[in-house]
């Protein structure tokens, strides 16, 4: 007989619970924005000869979701790295990247180590004239 009344009283408790609050005043959101994809095309580019800078991009995209493209930039080493990739839904994104030009790296020359030699104080020359007062001394009384 305990076990009843236990198992009553839980689902009294689970169906108070249901009912405790009450809907919410606003509406619900359950539509989907899932949109179909927009195709686009876009590029841009630099090219400053004062500064080195020397990169660019291009991408574009169908209605389908594919979006292809391609960037490349002007690395450190004066080699120009080029970015060609692809995304889609199935395959994700896949990048293709190539190197045009060899590394240029400056010679290593080493240089003669010279220790620091022991601290001393620096001499200094005084280029101006003494101080010379323009005025007399104030005389003052004698008590």
């Amino acid at each position: 007989m305990k076990v009843f009344l236990t198992v009553v009283a839980a689902l009294v408790a689970a169906v108070a619970a249901n009912s405790a609050y009450p809907k919410p005043a606003y509406p619900s959101y359950s539509k989907s924005y899932d949109y179909a994809p927009m195709p686009y095309v876009f590029a841009w580019g630099v090219k400053d000869d004062y500064t080195y800078n020397n990169y660019a991009h291009q991408e574009s995209s169908d209605d389908k979701g594919y979006v292809s493209g391609s960037y490349r930039t002007l690395l450190p080493d004066g080699r120009t790295q080029t970015v060609n990739y692809k995304a889609d839904d199935y395959t994700g994104y896949v990048a293709e990247v190539k190197y045009d030009r060899e590394a240029k790296y400056n010679d290593y020359k080493p240089t003669a180590y010279k220790p620091a030699g022991y601290y001393t104080a620096p001499a200094y020359k005084a280029d101006y004239p003494a101080y010379k007062p323009t005025y007399s001394a104030p005389a003052y009384p004698k008590y």
